[in-house]
């Protein structure tokens, strides 16, 4: 098989045409549709589908795209730090991470790792939906508590709990009447939350009142008095220390951890291993009350 062909294939795969391919690589998009015309001939199959306006790859084309991306990828790596003899970090890392972690952490983050490694050009995305690593180009990804997936390895950099907090103003309920709630969500009936307290195991019989789709924007109602909510500790530490906002209790069985993530151990680059490096020194032992004071601070 044609090395050479086989890379542009994947070079037209990753950007998805033969026009965006070219004006990254600067080369001819003639060349590029002949390399991959004679790959697939080569082959016997059809890699893409070519209408009109659209290049979509067919099932064997996704296949071979998903087996040989990595590796050429990895090849590259490897050749690039073999002939700059060393391994320093440069070039592109592409990171998607959560929006809560990426507005009150990614930005203090990833402006230490720049100041660190001034020849990465790091691009972050905030964002919550499950990414395709290798279609879409990431070289890490941060989740949390991601489900399994075999494509995939990474570590637990960091744990963050739930905690029940209210406005100061707003008297905790002592009987069997709720408090008004702020919730994440569409608004269901009464519950009761089980919350650990230092004097113990209890209940907080609540009432949603007021249903919102970001945790932020549960935080900045809950400052107004509105209700109850959960949050995790890491964004309401602040106003916890300041006092407006006060603790009800630790949300029972409600820890998370978050991840990073990354398609393969083998090769891992240099740009990859200097960012789990940066998370290893922000978050050395990777406590809430430690991501938390990282937040405040």
């Amino acid at each position: 098989m044609d090395l050479l062909a086989l890379a542009d294939f994947t070079l037209v795969a990753r950007h998805g045409g033969f026009g965006k391919a070219a004006r990254a690589a600067r080369r001819p998009k003639a060349t590029l549709s002949r390399r991959v015309a004679e790959l697939e001939a080569s082959l016997g199959l059809r890699l893409f589908e070519r209408g009109a306006r659209a290049l979509k790859l067919t099932e064997e084309g996704r296949a071979l795209f998903e087996r040989t991306g990595l590796l050429l990828t990895e090849i590259d790596e490897t050749a690039a730090e073999i002939a700059s003899r060393g391994s320093r970090p440069r070039g592109r890392l592409r990171i998607s991470a959560p929006l809560l972690f990426s507005q009150t952490a990614m930005g203090k983050l990833a402006a230490g790792f720049a100041l660190k490694h001034p020849e990465v050009r790091l691009e972050v995305t905030a964002e919550d939906r499950a990414v395709d690593m290798i279609e879409e180009g990431y070289d890490l990804v941060i989740r949390v508590d991601p489900k399994p997936d075999a494509s995939l390895v990474g570590r637990v950099f960091l744990h963050d709990r739930l905690v029940v907090v209210a406005s100061p103003d707003l008297a905790r309920p002592t009987s069997a009447d709720p408090a008004p709630a702020v919730v994440r969500g569409a608004i269901g009936g009464a519950e009761t939350w089980k919350v650990v307290t230092p004097s113990g195991r209890s209940g907080v019989a609540v009432e949603p009142m007021l249903g919102l789709s970001s945790l932020v924007m549960v935080r900045d109602a809950v400052r107004m008095g509105v209700g109850a909510a959960r949050l995790p500790l890491s964004l309401a530490s602040s106003d916890l220390a300041a006092g407006r906002l006060v603790h009800w209790g630790d949300v029972e069985g409600a820890g998370t951890a978050l991840w990073a993530l990354y398609p393969t151990r083998r090769l891992l680059s240099a740009r990859v291993s200097a960012f789990l490096d940066h998370l290893k020194d922000a978050f050395p032992k990777g406590t809430p009350d430690e991501l938390a004071a990282y937040v405040r601070n």
